[in-house]
């Protein structure tokens, strides 16, 4: 109950300064970073950035022995098609350039990656969803 009213008061604080689609999108991270912790994951990191500044991922958790890449897609509702489906070919290759590069950093083999989406439709209560392996991504090092 009190991470429910910090989210709100959070969520309200941020929609006073940010663009309502850039604080509904944040409000919809916070609860699948709960959400995957309650599931077991450990998050490594959140929003991590290319240097470039071009390419994001929104989660990178450990699941097991896996490094999950998580893309989090947030509606205000479905009425428009799942969240999920609104991850572009654009997107994918980000999530991709940012795997590589985070991989090559950590020293985390290829084999242990996966792609999972985290869909979060904000009715009362939100609607949260893990996809795993939801984004089949092709790269130079074997997948």
């Amino acid at each position: 109950m009190i991470g429910t009213i910090a989210d709100w008061l959070r969520h309200a604080r941020r929609r006073r300064t940010w663009s309502a689609d850039l604080a509904t999108g944040r409000r919809g991270e916070d609860l699948a970073h709960r959400f995957l912790r309650r599931r077991g994951f450990t998050i490594v990191a959140r929003n991590y950035r290319l240097a470039a500044g071009d390419a994001e991922a929104d989660l990178i958790a450990w699941d097991g022995e896996d490094l999950v890449f998580v893309e989090v897609k947030t509606r205000q509702s479905s009425e428009y098609g799942p969240p999920e489906r609104a991850i572009s070919d654009e997107k994918r290759a980000h999530l991709l350039r940012v795997a590589r590069e985070y991989t090559r950093k950590t020293g985390t083999p290829w084999e242990r990656i996966r792609f999972d989406i985290v869909s979060v439709v904000l009715t009362q209560p939100p609607e949260l969803k893990l996809i795993r392996n939801a984004l089949r991504l092709k790269s130079s090092y074997g997948r």
